[in-house]
């Protein structure tokens, strides 16, 4: 299968593109560079051919000859969204339909749409599941929820959609994202050896591993077209809903030498647990193969081993929304979040 991998250089892309090369796939990538300044450590050796674009730039000749399209490159997380929400709309929802529309008048088969479980925002259901209401409360949420209304109205017999609502995201990726709840605590684990909660971690987050994130995506791509056809899956696993004071715990435990705290109660109510059944029934070939415990591991090994440092951690290239302050006070993008010349 050609794949175009939007936001290939990305947290996800960027170990997402090489495991689909690996499963022998034919991959391409698109990418605006946002982050390419860094890496946390060495990359794998086989990826793709990037094209350095806005994806609101893109043409229809960009899109001829592939058969699918996963979609990723937009403004990613709520604090980002939240930055200039205007444009968060720009690239997230009216960027996203220029993203399909060009890809099914190309004749791309299928599309693969990363949505995220930040869509249920507070949740009353004690697990939601993909029937339940919608309640985003941040412009990164909302936006991804016109997206699924609208790219689900273009789906027909040329054209099947599929959207995936991602768990939030941990592990290790070469470029690394530490604006990320279990992969911050780590880092400030490993560089503070506290972890001081400024809330009492009540609320609950679903979780998923980066790489099983990648796995769900390529299952939904190789998976009969019947299966996943405009339908919408939310990706993790139903055991691995945690309370966020349950995920410094488990960092704590892991940094051994890490003192765990917590505050009062927060204003942040966004709050939901989620039923992961749907995907496990449907594409028997997903399974989570992480938990927090075994990511968490795997981050003091990682950070053991590239020796982190609190420079590394807090260098703005590893967080989205200080990378993109930079950006633009430093006069690189203009005030439409593209490159100037």
């Amino acid at each position: 299968m050609k794949i175009l991998v939007t936001g290939s250089d990305g947290y996800i892309g960027s170990v997402l593109a090489p495991l689909l090369i690996e499963r022998g796939h034919d991959v391409a990538g698109v990418d605006a560079g946002y982050y390419r300044a860094a890496w946390l450590y060495p990359g794998p050796e086989r990826i793709p051919a990037t094209l350095r674009r806005d994806i609101r730039d893109l043409e229809p000749a960009d899109f001829a000859g592939f058969d699918a399209v996963v979609h990723m490159a937009e403004l990613s997380n709520d604090p980002l969204g939240q930055l200039a929400p205007d444009i968060t709309y720009s690239i997230n929802h009216k960027g996203s339909l220029h993203i399909a529309e060009l890809a099914k008048a190309a004749g791309v088969s299928r599309f693969v749409y990363t949505s995220s479980c930040s869509v249920y925002g507070i949740a009353t259901d004690d697990d939601v599941d993909e029937e339940s209401p919608t309640n985003p409360q941040t412009a990164y949420a909302t936006c991804k929820t016109f997206v699924e209304r609208d790219v689900l109205a273009m789906a027909s017999d040329d054209f099947s959609p599929t959207f995936l609502r991602n768990a939030t995201v941990y592990g290790a990726s070469p470029r690394m994202r530490f604006d990320l709840v279990l992969n911050n605590l780590a880092g400030l684990a490993r560089t503070t050896g506290l972890v001081a909660m400024t809330s009492d971690g009540t609320p609950w987050r679903p979780l998923v591993h980066v790489l099983d994130v990648c796995k769900a995506i390529a299952v939904s791509l190789e998976a009969d077209r019947n299966v996943v056809h405009n339908e919408v899956f939310n990706v993790g696993d139903t055991a691995q809903n945690y309370r966020i004071r349950e995920i410094a715990e488990t960092i704590g435990s892991v940094f051994s030498d890490c003192e765990v705290t917590f505050g009062p109660p927060s204003g942040d109510t966004r709050s939901y647990r989620v039923s992961f059944a749907k995907i496990h029934k449907s594409l028997p070939d997903f399974s989570c193969e992480w938990d927090a415990e075994r990511g968490a591991r795997q981050l003091f090994d990682l950070f053991e081993r590239i020796g982190l440092t609190a420079d590394d951690f807090d260098h703005r290239s590893y967080t989205r929304l200080k990378q993109l302050d930079h950006l633009l006070t430093t006069n690189q993008l203009d005030d439409t979040f593209r490159w100037r010349s």
